[in-house]
């Protein structure tokens, strides 16, 4: 049987949330969720959007204030922020952090491996700051 749904393809829910989180960083302060989906070419149904944004809400990746009688959302750090939060919440699923963070280490390139050297050698720097990441500014891109 042919899929007749050849202009569409199911994608995963990291990706979409990817895709949001995407179009809520170029947004120049908070954002609806239409302009999300707008934003997003508006091939996503306005209910998914809003499906979408509630669970990154629950993970911590937004922030929302009410708009009215909606929601304006904003990401709740830089990209680096929420790939750093993302890898927090891998790190916590698993059982073992001592084997997945001696994994991780050994597999870095020279290159990365002397970075994260440097910021562990940090004082009061980025291993002691909880990594949230720098809040987003008025104007921020």
């Amino acid at each position: 049987m042919a899929d007749h749904r050849q202009g569409s393809r199911r994608r995963g829910q990291g990706e979409l949330e990817a895709l949001v989180l995407s179009a809520l960083a170029q947004a120049d302060g908070p954002a609806t969720a239409g302009w999300v989906q707008e934003r997003l070419g508006g091939d996503l149904a306005y209910t998914t959007v809003i499906t979408i944004l509630t669970r990154l809400l629950a993970k911590g990746a937004v922030t929302r204030e009410r708009a009215g009688r909606s929601f304006a959302w904003t990401p709740a750090s830089d990209q680096a922020g929420l790939a750093a939060h993302r890898m927090r919440r891998v790190l916590d699923a698993e059982s073992d952090r001592e084997a997945v963070l001696a994994s991780f280490v050994t597999g870095l390139g020279p290159d990365d491996e002397r970075l994260l050297r440097e910021l562990l050698g940090q004082t009061g720097g980025v291993a002691g700051s909880g990594g949230g990441g720098r809040p987003r500014g008025e104007g921020e891109d």
